[in-house]
């Protein structure tokens, strides 16, 4: 009887949709013994990652995880984490990565949310497990694995299953889990021509983070290398670039001001890059220069949400004079600005940034409320993401970002946007860091305050002086704080809320 011969990774990538799984399972076909993923203890071969795959989703199986279930995950960035991760995807079920930085009540709501009933864990991490929920410890996988060999069954997954649960990054209450299907993620595969099999991908933002999974699942789809580091510490990333001829890299600008302060970064070997990326947090103009000038190879900045809706691109090395901007609108998407009551803004207008395209959430995960508050319809009855933004076109299509919606601050019945005050602040000479929030204000309603990182030897009133020379009477800075540090989420997001806290 005759055999059939499995898909090749050029066929299944030529076709509007399939399974994750069967990608890679073709990689490790044509090539088992090629590098997949590497951590800083360990490495692992195409072939190999796929046994582990496979053992962990026949025991998954075992267990009774399928379709309609989900498996979640907690810990540092490791192989262990990996394979996991793309084993619940070939049960059928959700992977649900927890993140590491919640408090421990939090990290229990999240996994209650998600419905698991398996946790992979590091040892380290403290949490209250639920009844009926068995914990397995990344560490020590064989513990629980079954032998050698073990074979998960086929599953047939739909576009519109979910793929996996990202969890918000709230600092109040259970953050809302974002569930993505497996047509979207798939979606995300058009950037696997952007990396290619010989690729070699560099990422230290945790895994429980989109920003990661937008570049580990592409990468690994188009049959290239990943090396994760456990925790970002910028030598160490320049020592593995060079160690590894690293290709390609996803980091938040914080990283990338910490790797161009290094005062030997120009020493390192970088010339094996080819693209670097960069998403999730605001990206300045000076510092996207300073990257293009001194690293070899091309620098693009993605604007979007989890969530989904529309993308940006900004191709920086083809636009330097668009810096100050988060780039064009990204093919097959659509980008809309509405005002207050949910109209469109005519152009050249400011509006909260609402999108569409192929990469949008399912919703929130059993929260239709929520769900129905971050989608807008336009006059046809399509379905729009808020991005919960503020911004503007320029005359050339160039998004220009203001600020987020819940970060704009309205004194004396004016708007004032919190990114035009930082830009007038983070020109000084003596600032290194810098962010503006509003707090209330008995006459006014709000009034806007800075907070700034200071060079050695700045002067806090000359900073506060000079800024309000510079601004509008209506955006005058009522007072300025100096702090060690801004308080920041794990990938790099300047914690405003926190900022107001300390205030109030």
């Amino acid at each position: 009887m005759a055999t059939v011969s499995s898909p090749s990774y050029a066929e299944l990538l030529s076709r509007d949709f399939a399974d994750h799984s069967e990608l890679l399972r073709a990689h490790a076909a044509e090539h088992p013994d090629k590098l997949a993923i590497a951590d800083e203890d360990e490495r692992i071969s195409w072939g190999e990652l796929d046994a582990l795959v496979e053992r962990i989703a026949a025991k998954l199986q075992a267990d009774g995880v399928g379709k309609g279930g989900a498996v979640a995950i907690v810990g540092l960035n490791s192989i262990a984490y990996g394979a996991v991760f793309l084993a619940a995807i070939r049960t059928g079920a959700a992977a649900a990565p927890l993140t590491t930085s919640a408090t421990p009540e939090a990290l229990t709501a999240m996994l209650i949310d998600s419905g698991a009933r398996h946790l992979f864990a590091d040892p380290a991490i403290p949490m209250e497990v639920p009844a009926g929920v068995e914990r397995i410890s990344l560490h020590d996988l064989n513990a629980w694995l079954p032998p050698e060999g073990a074979r998960a069954a086929p599953v047939q997954v739909a576009p519109e299953d979910s793929f996996n649960i990202i969890y918000s990054s709230g600092t109040t209450g259970t953050p809302k889990g974002i569930v993505q299907s497996h047509q979207m993620r798939w979606n995300y595969l058009s950037r696997a021509a952007v990396y290619g099999p010989d690729a070699v991908a560099l990422l230290s933002t945790p895994h429980y983070s989109n920003t990661t999974l937008v570049s580990f699942l592409p990468c690994l789809g188009a049959g290239g290398t990943v090396v994760l580091m456990k925790k970002f510490d910028a030598r160490r990333f320049l020592e593995l670039s060079e160690r590894y001829r690293v290709t390609h890299t996803m980091l938040v600008p914080v990283q990338y001001r910490r790797l161009m302060a290094l005062p030997d970064f120009d020493d390192f070997d970088l010339s094996s890059y080819r693209a670097k990326f960069c998403t999730s947090a605001p990206f300045a103009a000076e510092l996207k220069r300073d990257i293009l000038d001194r690293w070899p190879g091309g620098l693009v900045e993605f604007y979007g949400m989890t969530e989904g809706g529309a993308s940006c691109m900004l191709v920086a090395h083809e636009h330097p004079d668009k810096l100050h901007t988060v780039g064009q609108v990204a093919p097959n998407s659509e980008m809309k600005l509405i005002d207050e009551d949910g109209n469109e803004v005519p152009p050249g207008g400011v509006g909260e940034v609402v999108g569409r395209g192929p990469m949008m959430m399912t919703g929130y995960n059993g929260r239709p409320d929520a769900t129905r508050a971050a989608e807008w319809f336009d006059k046809d009855g399509r379905r729009f993401i808020r991005h919960g933004d503020v911004g503007r076109f320029d005359k050339d299509g160039f998004m220009i970002l203001m600020d987020r919606t819940k970060d704009m601050i309205i004194s004396g019945g004016f708007n004032i946007y919190p990114s035009d005050l930082e830009a007038v602040l983070a020109a000084d000479p003596g600032v290194i860091e810098v962010a503006v929030v509003g707090v209330p204000h008995a006459d006014w309603g709000e009034t806007p305050v800075g907070f700034v990182v200071l060079r050695p030897g700045a002067n806090k009133d000359d900073v506060l002086t000079a800024a309000n020379g510079k601004l509008g009477k209506t955006q005058r800075l009522s007072a300025l704080h100096v702090v060690d540090q801004l308080p920041r989420s794990a990938i790099g997001k300047v914690l405003k809320r926190e900022l107001r806290d300390r205030l109030a």
